[in-house]
């Protein structure tokens, strides 16, 4: 095991979105975490072909492990609480009250192992009028007022497809979260439960904005403002062969960089702050910008202060220098995968393999973790 986690076990419910990814992220550096799956699916392989997936394009499910379990079986619930009475986190997506009703809430948990953080991830939260609403991603980050701010003007709202909430504001904040609780249980001896909604985490995520907003520097009309396309040297722009660049100039001296080599005459464009202006100023920048290909372009601003950039497939991305040198994707059995992130000098993540196939035998975990837990015990009495 390597990784600034390893040696921390893991179980988690299988689910969806934020689930997984909270899961990929935790493996990613070095958790154990052990993925319980509900018959009828009675393997990792199962689960993942329900979606058109196979071990080795179910990427989010690299490095982790998983076990069969009928939940609703007094011995399969037995099971699971056994893993919990030995792991450092438990890991749960479904509405509030499901795990209580099978027996595998916060308090059956708990009682069975008081340093286990155990974590809910859910859209809405525990608490609340929406609470057992059911809803995806688009409608969490409609609910936290986000994906207002998400559109170009007089076009309508578009989600960041489930980047926005079940990634960021679901699995990575939830990620956060964990990360607090173990350095807790770590420092007091106490587990704790996290209540990880993705409407907070989105919400969380708009803090800057809300500053801006109380400043008067920001608006709630969508596709005004610096930041959300409204200013037509923060946009992007096609090109000759249809491919797109994005330009980033926001700073006058960048902006200056910029304009110095799209090869026109700017002696009669408008102020760059003149928000009066920037329609026409948007048309000056596309007519110029369409004269060349996005390639092109690229090549004219490399190496500049223009804060300009190709806007890159998936593919162009992994084949880029700048990515390749650093790493940033890498291929598993010829399927792309992003690189684990954040980096660490002395303990680096995993590298990532192909998801296990099959489920393991739950037996096998048990003795495993038991060890493992044993030996945690036995120095921590030592210290």
């Amino acid at each position: 095991m390597t990784g600034p986690l390893a040696g921390v076990r893991v179980v988690v419910l299988a689910g969806m979105g934020p689930v997984p990814y909270v899961s990929m992220l935790l493996a990613d550096m070095g958790a154990d975490v052990v993925r319980v799956v509900r018959p009828p699916h009675r393997s990792a392989r199962a689960l993942s072909q329900t979606d058109g997936l196979t071990e080795q394009t179910d990427v989010v499910n690299r490095g982790v492990g998983s076990v069969a379990v009928d939940l609703k079986d007094p011995q399969g619930r037995e099971a699971v609480l056994r893993l919990a009475s030995s792991a450092d986190v438990f890991v749960e997506g479904y509405r509030p009250g499901v795990t209580e009703r099978l027996g595998l809430g916060p308090d059956d948990a708990l009682a069975r192992n008081s340093r286990l953080v155990y974590v809910r991830l859910t859209g809405y939260g525990q608490t609340g009028p929406r609470a057992q609403d059911a809803g995806h991603d688009i409608n969490y980050v409609a609910q936290s007022g986000a994906l207002h701010a998400l559109a170009s003007a007089g076009s309508a709202p578009r989600p960041p497809i489930n980047l926005l909430g079940d990634y960021a504001g679901g699995g990575a904040i939830g990620a956060f979260g964990i990360a607090c609780a173990l350095v807790e249980a770590t420092r007091t001896g106490r587990g704790q439960v996290i209540d990880a909604a993705m409407v907070d985490g989105v919400a969380v995520l708009t803090a800057k904005l809300q500053g801006l907003r109380a400043a008067g520097l920001y608006s709630d009309e969508p596709g005004t403002n610096f930041l959300d396309s409204g200013a037509p040297f923060y946009d992007t722009y096609q090109c000759a062969d249809g491919r797109y660049l994005a330009v980033g100039a926001l700073e006058p001296d960048f902006y200056a960089e910029f304009v110095s080599r799209l090869g026109v005459d700017s002696a009669d464009w408008p102020e760059q702050d003149d928000r009066a202006e920037w329609p026409r100023l948007r048309a000056l920048i596309a007519e110029a910008l369409s004269r060349r290909t996005r390639d092109e372009w690229a090549r004219i601003y490399r190496g500049t202060d223009a804060c300009v950039s190709p806007v890159l497939t998936f593919d162009e991305a992994a084949a880029d220098p700048h990515n390749v040198e650093r790493g940033v994707y890498t291929r598993v059995s010829g399927v792309l995968h992003p690189a684990p992130a954040p980096r660490f000098s002395g303990t680096p993540a995993r590298t990532p393999t192909v998801p296990p196939a099959g489920a393991d035998d739950i037996a096998d975990i048990h003795a495993r973790w038991e060890t493992a837990a044993t030996r945690t015990d036995a120095v921590s009495v030592g210290e």
